[in-house]
């Protein structure tokens, strides 16, 4: 049962947020049909600094935006979920608003998502409950664009379901009550105060270099002060924690110029981005899963290699190395364009994802090759594979790199059976879907070698992307009779290797171009390939052959876990690059699995 604040907060993190409905709006909760305009309208931005000020003025509380209220007996109660596209929603804005105009900034502020049913998103902002007893107030509202007046002060309070101003008068009386305990005459202190504000609303006045973060305003102003020759003015606002790092505005000393931010991240040098690199690297990971902060997901810059002082990162920069984060180590990189992508740095692991074993329902090749590339890009559910794209796909694969590596299988055993033939299915065809195949068949039509391909677009039980290109040995005797009396279709490792760079080529460039053109389009999680090499086609006695039999794995060495039915590894690295390169992450990928499936002496010089 919801009845405060602690678990009002808990289920909209358990993604239950209907459980909020029926509630009215109280001293520690408020609700929002839609988000605050705050891009677009100064009056938004007063709302949104108003109602932050009011919780941290009124003991902390959370807004709630995407569910609309009715009004009954005068108050308003909870009515339904109408949801929030959250790309219509800049929480890094939203961050910055509440720094800035917020003074004191409140601590903890937190902005986060629930998922309701039906796919709703619902946008919650947790103020919690302050321990400094400060009086938090805004710049006075004037509703109209620009910077907000530096003279003015307003304080907003929480009043049950409702917020409004600290009346003047009573401010007065909170100034008395703090000279009079502190033995000042009142009249003067007054006095005082007044000309102290009127002198820090000055074109000086400002917050200093770590205001905010009392525990590393030392260090922090350390950083500024050995950076300050590349063109560091004053701050820009309170410095803040995101994460385990520190944080702050900076304005650039020339006025006009883009300012920086100032970047502090334990046990490494600190650094200063030039805004525009800084805003950069918080829009590559903003289409994270909703919740999820940007920089939690693409980390923090990363300095060069062998660099120990406080180091710049320049606005016309061009790439920035990142690490820290939920997605790994990786980089952003400007394009000729001017358009900024996160992009993963290459790793190798054995983790498979959800699609693993996507199409293999009913098949039992005695021979699987298999490259499966994960493409988690955001914009995924506005994707569709128009006629023209197909058409374009069923031109390009009798010419495609998984192709030419099936018709060489073949030829270097003397025979001439290309994959020319290409067939829609067997997975279906839809505005969805794309699948193709293409079998090269006995004497008698028994399927000897049989390659296909597929683009599964989201579903409801998948939300990435899906590329997928198999080569299956599906009979090895028939494909022999296919070859040549007494012919040998045993694999060689090279020969793996061919095949399954060509499926990694298929997979990862040709089949994504029939969405369009993928390089357009942002990540929401790492990239990865799954590359597999699988016996499938069970003996009598229901036991799957060793790979051995069907694939020369001597170059290996030796294994001092026995012979395996699976060999499988999984590459995070960006789906499109060069032959050579591609070829390399290979090489590297498969030592990486030979190693971890006990083939101990595996190196890349064998491969």
């Amino acid at each position: 049962m919801v009845n405060d604040l602690k678990s009002a907060l808990a289920e909209l993190e358990a993604h239950r947020p209907g459980s909020l409905l029926g509630l009215r709006e109280t001293q520690w909760l408020d609700a929002k049909k839609a988000p605050y305009r705050v891009a677009d309208d100064p009056k938004a931005v007063e709302e949104l600094t108003k109602d932050v000020a009011a919780f941290a003025n009124g003991g902390g509380g959370v807004i709630v935006v995407g569910i609309a209220t009715r009004l009954e007996h005068d108050e308003e109660v909870l009515d339904h979920v109408v949801g929030v596209d959250p790309a219509a929603v800049n929480a890094d804005q939203i961050r910055k608003l509440i720094r800035q105009r917020v003074s004191p900034a409140p601590r903890g502020v937190r902005i986060g998502w629930s998922e309701a049913e039906g796919d709703e998103q619902v946008l919650f902002i947790e103020i919690p409950a302050q321990t400094d007893h400060a009086l938090f107030a805004v710049p006075a509202a004037v509703g109209k664009p620009g910077a907000p007046r530096p003279d003015t002060v307003a304080v907003p309070m929480r009043d049950g379901d409702s917020t409004y101003w600290l009346p003047r008068a009573e401010i007065v009386q909170l100034l008395s009550a703090g000279v009079r305990a502190s033995g000042v005459p009142t009249a003067q202190a007054l006095a005082d105060l007044v000309r102290q504000a009127v002198s820090e609303a000055g074109p000086d006045s400002g917050p200093r270099v770590g205001q905010g973060l009392p525990d590393r305003e030392r260090e922090m102003r350390a950083a500024y002060e050995e950076l300050a020759g590349a063109g560091l003015g004053k701050p820009g606002g309170e410095a803040w924690a995101q994460g385990a790092a520190a944080l702050q505005d900076v304005r650039h000393e020339v006025d006009g110029e883009p300012g920086w931010v100032l970047c502090l991240v334990p046990d490494l040098p600190a650094v200063v981005v030039a805004e525009p690199v800084w805003q950069a690297i918080v829009e590559a990971g903003r289409r994270a899963p909703t919740g999820q902060d940007p920089l939690a997901a693409v980390g923090f810059p990363r300095p060069p290699a062998g660099t120990a002082t406080p180091w710049v990162i320049p606005a016309d920069a061009r790439r920035v190395d990142l690490d820290g984060g939920l997605w790994g180590p990786g980089h952003v990189t400007c394009s000729g364009r001017g358009v900024w992508r996160w992009q993963p740095d290459p790793r190798f692991s054995l983790n498979q994802g959800r699609s693993a074993e996507i199409g293999t329902g009913g098949q039992t090749p005695a021979l699987r090759l298999r490259a499966l590339v994960n493409l988690p890009w955001a914009e995924a559910s506005t994707l569709e594979i128009n006629k023209s794209r197909r058409t374009q796909l069923e031109q390009q694969l009798p010419h495609s790199a998984v192709a030419g590596a099936v018709t060489i299988l073949s030829r270097r055993r003397g025979a001439e059976l290309p994959a020319a033939l290409w067939e829609r299915g067997p997975f279906g065809n839809s505005g969805r879907s794309a699948g193709y195949t293409c079998t090269i068949a006995g004497p008698d039509g028994t399927p000897a070698v049989t390659a296909s391909v597929m683009l599964a677009l989201p579903t409801t039980m998948e939300s990435t992307v899906v590329a997928c290109a198999d080569v299956l040995i599906e009979n090895p005797e028939a494909w022999a009779v296919a070859l040549r009396p007494g012919c040998d279709t045993q694999l060689g490792l090279d020969e793996v290797q061919a095949v399954l760079l060509a499926a990694w080529e298929t997979a990862a460039e040709l089949l994504p171009d029939v969405v369009g053109d993928p390089a357009s389009l942002k990540w929401a999680a790492p990239p990865t390939t799954e590359l597999r090499i699988t016996s499938e086609q069970p003996a009598e006695n229901g036991v799957l052959p060793v790979l051995d039999t069907l694939v020369d794995l001597g170059p290996l060495g030796p294994n001092d876990n026995g012979p395996r039915a699976k060999l499988a590894v999984t590459i995070t690295a960006a789906p499109a690059m060069d032959r050579a390169e591609r070829q390399h992450l290979l090489r590297e990928a498969l030592v990486h699995m030979a190693h971890a499936f006990g083939y101990v002496d595996a190196e890349t010089d064998v491969l």
